[in-house]
């Protein structure tokens, strides 16, 4: 529920109060039995609920995205499977499915997207979360430069593209193996990397947990790290950090 619109219809009378009070009653959440639609969050954090959708029984999912697309809510939902994606867009067709990042959504309104982040990969088997995390940015407004394959493997093509970095709020280093490319890049740019391991690699990368380790142990300064194949959370941050550099969050909230 967009309550700035919502206000903005009482006081230009173009709904009574009544229909406000209505539709209000909602707040803070939707109680689906199943799940408990957060409708407040926007409000409170400035993103609205996001589905994750892993997991989920389709007609559950089905249920939701229905719901919040009647409310005029924009979806994302996260890891989202074809089958899953089929069963919504026959109910919703305006959902939109990635087959890389897995991500399913609905967008109805256009937005602005502001300042901007780099997404960055040690490979191309990254990719898929770096996707994830490019995807999600840009649903929540962020203007993203994507910047893959460019791992300590091949250094050159990290050094030879380091203009691409200057005047990004923040950059997201995705890498497997032994995730180094996230200290590298912290120790060639002036902004907070969010380093993202990947589950990608042979035997004793232990699906994520070495490039886990060495991120969280880098001796580079300005790094933060999410857990595995994290993208979503990745995004997160780096659009907070985007809409403070940009100036976009009230410290009032």
């Amino acid at each position: 529920m967009d309550v700035e619109k919502l206000l903005t219809q009482v006081k230009n009378n173009e709904i009574t109060i009544e229909q406000a009070e209505k539709q209000l009653k909602n707040l803070p959440y939707e109680d689906l039995g199943f799940a408990k639609l957060d409708h407040h969050r926007k409000v409170r954090q400035g993103f609205e609920e996001v589905v994750y959708c892993q997991g989920k029984a389709t007609d559950h999912l089905v249920r939701i995205y229905q719901t919040l697309t009647a409310e005029g809510i924009d979806v994302l939902g996260t890891r989202a499977s074809r089958e899953q994606y089929e069963a919504v867009h026959e109910a919703v067709p305006e959902a939109v499915w990635d087959e890389i990042s897995r991500i399913l959504k609905v967008e109805k309104r256009e937005k602005e997207h502001i300042g901007r982040i780099v997404v960055c990969t040690g490979g191309t088997a990254d990719v898929p979360v770096a996707e994830e995390a490019a995807q999600v940015a840009e649903f929540f407004g962020t203007r993203v430069t994507r910047l893959f394959d460019v791992g300590v493997a091949g250094i050159h093509r990290l050094l030879s593209n380091l203009e691409t970095f200057h005047g990004a709020s923040c950059v997201i280093a995705v890498a497997g193996m032994e995730g180094a490319l996230a200290g590298v890049v912290a120790g060639l740019v002036d902004v907070p990397v969010i380093a993202v391991p990947t589950s990608v690699g042979y035997g004793a990368s232990f699906g994520g947990l070495s490039a886990l380790l060495t991120m969280l142990n880098s001796c580079a300064n300005g790094i933060t790290t999410v857990n595995i194949d994290n993208g979503y959370g990745a995004a997160y941050v780096a659009t907070q950090i985007n809409r403070l550099a940009c100036g976009q969050i009230s410290h009032d909230r």
